[in-house]
């Protein structure tokens, strides 16, 4: 039997509203390497919340912790693991807490919108980092210096990211395989009857076509062409001369498969990105505008108005990050 000094630890520490199938994706595989039979015990864990009290996820399901915030091993890999209402859920003391801790040396990574808390700390200064895909635009936006990649997970260093979910799993069994092979790694994946791990590139959502089941490859290119364009549209016109379609063409296709035409939809998704930035970011109402390429607010707000039902300064109200995904 391995001793408990030899074996590697972690301390996932929950945010009140976090992700539960992110942590247990996680800590799973810790425990299923722990079974292996051919070696092992290797990892050890504790479980923390800022005052020692259990935490309820954000599906409403209360965990118990093993106790408080407190100084940590210096070779403990602190995991950070959030999920719904991260901004409003992140306190002054845990971010201290996790500022002092690192400052020693340690890995530290993050489950879901644990991202921001990292963020909030001042740890991610020109990292390489992930988050769900739903979240990716509003803190691109406020977090400049931060590389924000679209992978299921992301490795810079001794930082781990993941974009939550089952994303953790993929992430946590890269490094038990970094740590001690793809043997055991392999054993514990096939435990999890997750026979095909994903490498960090692998797309967080299904394609551009599958989402919108569109088979039309000029259509598909036309919708991507707006998705990379939201900050400085492009007109109808531009957009048909790139996939190489007269602009009545390109209608014709958007009323067959889209049901609208080019116009309302690129509206659409201009839109749709404002509101996330209004209810994930405390960025200004302005800011919002040009960042979803307005050219005007009045002319953004009336469109707001049309679209939501209200203004767009009564959108926002929460000056931080709110996570209102299942990850």
């Amino acid at each position: 039997m391995t001793s408990r000094d030899a074996l590697q630890p972690y301390a996932f520490v929950l945010v009140p509203g976090f992700s539960q199938l992110g942590f247990a994706c996680a800590l799973e595989a810790l425990s299923l390497a722990n079974r292996h039979p051919g070696g092992g015990p290797y990892y050890r864990w504790r479980v923390l919340s800022e005052t020692g009290a259990p935490v309820r996820a954000y599906n409403g399901v209360t965990t118990e912790v093993d106790g408080p915030l407190t100084e940590l091993e210096r070779h403990e890999t602190i995991v950070i693991c959030a999920g719904e209402d991260v901004g409003q859920n992140t306190s002054k003391t845990l971010i201290n807490w996790l500022r002092r801790e690192v400052r020693r040396g340690m890995d530290f990574g993050a489950l879901s919108s644990g991202t921001y808390v990292l963020a909030l700390a001042g740890l991610l200064s020109g990292k390489r980092v992930t988050t769900h895909w739903e979240y990716r635009a509003a803190l691109t936006e406020i977090l400049p210096d931060v590389i924000m990649e679209t992978a299921i997970f992301s490795i810079d260093g001794r930082v781990f990211t993941t974009a939550g979910g089952a994303a953790s799993m993929d992430m946590m069994l890269e490094r038990i395989k970094a740590e001690h092979g793809t043997e055991l790694a392999t054993w514990v994946a096939d435990q999890m009857v997750y026979t095909d791990p994903r490498l960090p590139d692998h797309a967080q959502r299904a394609t551009l076509q599958s989402r919108v089941q569109v088979r039309n490859g000029k259509l598909a290119m036309a919708l991507q062409i707006m998705e990379n364009n939201i900050e400085d549209p492009l007109t109808p016109d531009e957009i048909s001369g790139i996939v190489e379609l007269s602009t009545r063409q390109l209608e014709r296709l958007f009323a067959k498969y889209i049901g609208v035409s080019p116009k309302r939809y690129y509206l659409r998704l201009r839109l749709e990105k404002a509101r996330d930035l209004l209810r994930q970011t405390d960025l200004s109402v302005t800011d919002v505008c040009v960042a979803c390429g307005f050219k005007s607010l009045s002319h953004f707000s009336k469109s707001y108005r049309a679209a939501y039902g209200i203004s767009p300064g009564l959108e926002g109200g929460k000056a931080q990050l709110v996570w209102r995904g299942g990850m």
